[in-house]
């Protein structure tokens, strides 16, 4: 037998690194319902160890039952978790941006003047310009006269029902 046939077990660093990464992960899982995970077909013990976890705030009783968490886990078994996660993350990233871009369009609008509403309308073309530049007016005299932001409120409503990919959930 050659020196390439033996078996060595991981590092214990490695070891370390496998189970910090397992508790992240267990962290992760703590923030989904108890319906995600029965649908995603998680253990039953692992969610229940995962119940425990949720109502805990940060220290080292969490920590350690998310080490306990860690017993019940196996990585390959959990690959659909980590998938959904993943997907769940990406999906709330593109709804806050979507957010922060309807935000900078009334930012933009109230600050830049007609320009900016210009620029609106040559962005997304099927816009109701007249109902626009109403909600537009009325937060723009509402801004100038030191008012509480009602009509802002209703033109970024207004924006976010409009604008494609802005109306996502979360």
């Amino acid at each position: 037998m050659s020196d390439d046939d033996t078996f060595e077990p991981p590092s214990k660093s490695a070891r370390k690194r496998e189970v910090e990464g397992l508790q992240v992960l267990a962290d992760r899982m703590s923030q989904l319902s108890d319906k995600e995970l029965k649908r995603l077909r998680v253990p039953d013990q692992l969610r229940d160890a995962i119940a425990l976890v949720r109502p805990m705030r940060p220290s080292g009783a969490r920590n350690r039952q998310l080490k306990h968490c860690v017993k019940f886990m196996d990585a390959e078994e959990l690959g659909e978790v980590v998938a959904y996660l993943d997907d769940r993350n990406s999906q709330q990233v593109a709804a806050n941006r979507a957010f922060h871009e309807i935000e900078r369009w009334r930012d933009r609008l109230l600050d830049e003047g007609d320009p900016a509403l210009e620029a609106l309308f040559d962005a997304h073309q099927d816009l109701d310009r007249q109902h626009t530049r109403q909600l537009y007016r009325d937060a723009l005299r509402e801004k100038d006269a030191g008012k509480p932001v009602g009509a802002g409120r209703k033109l970024f409503r207004f924006l976010r029902d409009s604008l494609p990919g802005a109306h996502q959930k979360n």
